[in-house]
Parts: structure tokens; sequence; C-alpha cells
């Protein structure tokens, strides 16, 4: 005789616990934009440091954020995103692992920022033309997209004096042809694919007049540079890196791994004003950059660990993860139906790794609610593990 299982999309109750749903993860990878943020206050302050530095004075700053394998590395670059990405005044992106060179960091980059918002950006700057060299007085991006496609606008009379103002303020003029490529319906996707580093044709090239090829890391570093030049024109007050999984550079041959370094390096050097970059790294990895490659590493000078949760972080983190699903407020503990004695328990299995932490949460949650148990105790949480 066979087992037989069953499929269905019946809810799970967990009404017992005071919870609308089970509030933690399944699978413990960090969201897009983390609502919560469990933070060790070290690491928020060194981060918040940083970020405010390069916000008030406008001067480059960098910091990596050590921590092993699941200890919140990818959860802070994206809280920190999440945070910056509210403002007005800056750009940001996020690059989730270096690839295979800074070429890999740079297209990561621009794929993050996106075509809609670089195509933005070149009617942003298109608007500051028209304000200078005609009557008419664009104050947006929409508004001189809307003035372009209404005739009240030739390109004709505003695109040579725009790429020959580009050029002077990124000192890379074909980078400025695509730029301004992009609002032209059609090339703006091949100005799109060169601007990534995708490549495109000789022929697709030459109908923008654009002679170069961005194949390389020298190329990277110079259209980076160039973007940055732009946005500070424009007024934004600068670029936030978010690069994370940096320890994959480790897997690199010896030469592309100095290559990658010697590239975010040139870049750093290049801009010393405008450029924050945040690096996620698993901490032996760093030691040895820090040891092999000073140039680089004494171009940063800035680090902070994550540490294993406490158990404070922890009571703080699971109260949090629970408050969201809440159904009635102040009704009793704020880690129940969790006892103090069984996240003692988890904490010690999970050794503080939070990405441990939220699985077992999840799970204890729902094989609790499954039994029918009033409360997680330290011998089911035994049982469980």
């Amino acid at each position: 005789m066979t087992d037989t299982f069953s499929i269905t999309d019946e809810h799970q109750d967990y009404s017992q616990y005071d919870l609308e749903a089970n509030p933690f993860p399944y699978s413990p990878v960090p969201a897009e934009e983390p609502e919560i943020y469990c933070g060790q206050p070290h690491v928020t302050k060194k981060i918040s440091s940083t970020v405010s530095s390069m916000l008030s004075t406008g001067k480059s700053k960098h910091l990596v954020i050590t921590g092993k394998y699941g200890n919140g590395k990818s959860h802070t670059l994206k809280y920190t995103r999440s945070l910056l990405r509210d403002r007005d005044d800056v750009i940001v992106g996020y690059v989730a692992q270096p690839g295979e060179g800074f070429l890999d960091i740079y297209h990561e980059f621009i794929y993050d920022f996106g075509f809609n918002r670089l195509q933005e950006l070149a009617y942003e700057y298109l608007a500051e033309i028209s304000r200078d060299v005609t009557d008419a007085n664009p104050v947006s991006a929409s508004a001189m997209e809307s003035l372009i496609d209404e005739g009240d606008i030739l390109l004709s009379k505003i695109v040579p004096e725009a790429i020959r103002r580009l050029s002077d303020v990124t000192k890379f003029a074909d980078f400025a042809r695509a730029i301004i490529h992009m609002v032209y319906e059609d090339t703006n996707l091949y100005a799109w694919q060169w601007l990534t580093a995708e490549g495109i044709r000789y022929e697709q090239r030459k109908e923008m007049e654009i002679h170069s090829a961005l194949d390389d890391d020298t190329m990277g570093v110079r259209a980076f540079t160039a973007l940055k030049n732009l946005l500070l024109e424009l007024g934004y007050t600068g670029v936030f890196v978010f690069v994370d999984e940096f320890e994959s550079i480790a897997r690199l041959s010896p030469t592309n791994e100095q290559a990658t370094l010697n590239s975010i390096r040139h870049l750093m050097d290049q801009n010393s004003s405008g450029l924050c970059m945040l690096f996620g790294c698993a901490p032996e990895v760093w030691q040895d950059v820090m040891s092999e490659y000073h140039a680089f590493s004494e171009r940063i000078g800035q680090e902070v660990a994550l540490r294993p949760l406490t158990a404070e972080n922890l009571y703080e983190l699971v109260a949090d993860y629970l408050e969201r699903e809440r159904t009635t407020a102040g009704s009793g503990s704020s880690v129940y139906p969790f006892t103090e004695e069984s996240l003692e328990l988890i904490l010690q299995r999970s050794q503080g790794n939070v990405r441990q932490v939220l699985s077992v949460c999840s799970r204890m949650l729902d094989e609790a609610a499954s039994d029918g148990m009033p409360e997680i105790t330290p011998e089911f949480t035994q049982e469980i593990f």
C-alpha cells in the first residue's frame, strides 16, 4: 500500500497565538525592501556616520561590513539602501556580487538603476540645456519630455549643445552621446545596451556617432565616473553603491582579483567627492585583502563587524517579527508563543546566526500551530531540534 499525501491551499490558523499569520520568512533571504532591522548599535552607528558624512560634506567615504554567512550583511545593505531610496538628492544602486571584474559591478549597478531612471536623467539634462538656450522653462524631466513630444522644442536645436556641454562635464564624449540618445525612440535601446556594457554592433554605434566599445574595466571606471559627474552637474549629492558578497572575489584568479581591486581603487581615486561605496564581505577574505592589497584597503580604511546575536538581540528580533502579525496589542509577552527558555535554546543551537534563527522560528511556529501547542516550550523546542 502506498502512502497518500494531500496538497491544500488552506491557511494555517495562528489565532490561538494572537497572530494573523506566521511572520517569519520560510526562506530567510533578505527582502528587497526590508521592514525590520534588528541592528547592532555599533554597526548602525558606523553606517550612519559613513552615509551622513557623504551627505553633509559631499566628500567620498567608504565602508566594509564584515560578518559570517547568515549574520545579516545582505540585510544590512538592503535596509540601508531602502532608507536612502526615499531621498531625491542621491542615486542608489545595489550589486548582488562582484562577478568576474569591475565591468560586471558597473553593469549590475546600471541595471539596478534601470532604463527608465537613466532616460529620466537624460530628459533632466536636456531640460537644463533648454532653460539656457531657449525661451522654454521646463522644470522637470516629464515637462521636458512633453515639450519634445508636442514639438514645442526641437531636439535638433538643443542636442548639439547638450552633447558639447555634457562631453565637457563627463570628459567622455561617447558617454555623453549615449545618454542623449536615451531620448530618441529609434536608438534608445542601443544607447541603453551600450551604457550597460552589454555590447552593440559597430553599425549601431555608428548610428549614434559612438566610437568606442564599453568592454573592459578601464572603460567601466570611466563610464561610472562620467555618470557621477553628470549627477553632480544636475545637483545630486552623489552616488551610493552597495556591493554584496564581496568575498566572491577570492574565487577569481589572482590576476583578475588584483585587476578588480585596482579598478575599484582607481574609481575611488578619481571620485574624491560624491561617491559612497559599502561592501558586504566575509571577514576572512577581507583580512586577506587588507594584508595583500594595501593600496586598495587603505582607500577604504573603515570596517565594522556584524557579530552573532546576543540573547537581548534575539528577543528583540523575534518580538519585532511577531508584532507585525499581532491581532491584539499588549496581550502578554511580546515573544509569545515563544518562552524565554525556548529562545535561549534557539540561540544556543543557531549560535546567534540571524538566518538560522529566522528559519528555526518559522518552522517551530508552524509545528506548534499544527500540533495545537498552547506555547512553544523548551521541551517542544528540543523535540523539534
